[in-house]
């Protein structure tokens, strides 16, 4: 059964995804949540769920392979094309597409003659802008593959089909909607409170600051 938001959100709340407290963001926004996108990897049985959910929504679709951005949504890409080859009685196959040093993605290793000429679903874990998953699909599209489909765990910036290369469709498990303000604005800040330099991009603000 496709999990439900509210399904989607507690499970990431329970590994750790979601974290409160203070937060740089790579744009220098501020902000009191953060989306930790690689926390949720560790955990598979979670992952499996999540991603089962992602393979109901495309059966009877013909998916033929899955395609995800290097390099956490290679585990994505693996577990539900497992989960479409389970459910379908057939092979799905799970593929990845590399960084290409250029601020882009190429899909390489042979998985573009995998994908060649199949239908094709992308995965990723989280968009923001929704500028890496398109140029999956720009990647998959300019070795022959058909774009099915294109599928966010977490969409956290009101990301449209549009921002993503307009596939046929695009789907996410989950929407939130985080407020973030400019360093100027920060009452975090103001009032001394240290930002987190675990995740995020504390680290890079304090040294900026010389902190």
């Amino acid at each position: 059964m496709v999990m439900t938001e509210a399904e989607v959100l507690d499970l990431l709340q329970n590994v750790g995804a979601f974290r409160a407290g203070h937060f740089v963001f790579v744009s220098g926004l501020h902000a009191d949540t953060y989306v930790n996108k690689n926390a949720m990897y560790p955990y598979t049985r979670e992952m499996s769920r999540l991603c089962r959910s992602i393979a109901e929504g495309f059966v009877g679709k013909d998916v033929g392979a899955v395609v995800g951005p290097a390099t956490g949504a290679i585990i994505l890409s693996q577990w539900v094309a497992y989960h479409l080859s389970e459910l379908e009685g057939r092979e799905v196959y799970s593929t990845y597409a590399d960084k290409d040093g250029n601020d882009g993605f190429i899909i390489k290793r042979g998985y573009d003659e995998i994908v060649k000429g199949k239908n094709v679903l992308l995965v990723e874990d989280l968009v923001t802008t929704g500028n890496s998953l398109r140029k999956c699909v720009e990647a998959a599209r300019g070795v022959g593959a058909n774009v099915v489909g294109a599928v966010a765990v977490c969409n956290r910036g009101g990301v449209t089909k549009e921002a993503v290369g307009n596939p046929p469709e695009f789907v996410s498990l989950l929407t939130v909607h985080l407020e973030q303000w400019p360093e100027s604005e920060c009452d975090f800040c103001k009032r001394g409170i240290p930002v987190n330099v675990d995740v995020g991009h504390g680290k890079d603000f304090l040294a900026r600051k010389g902190s």
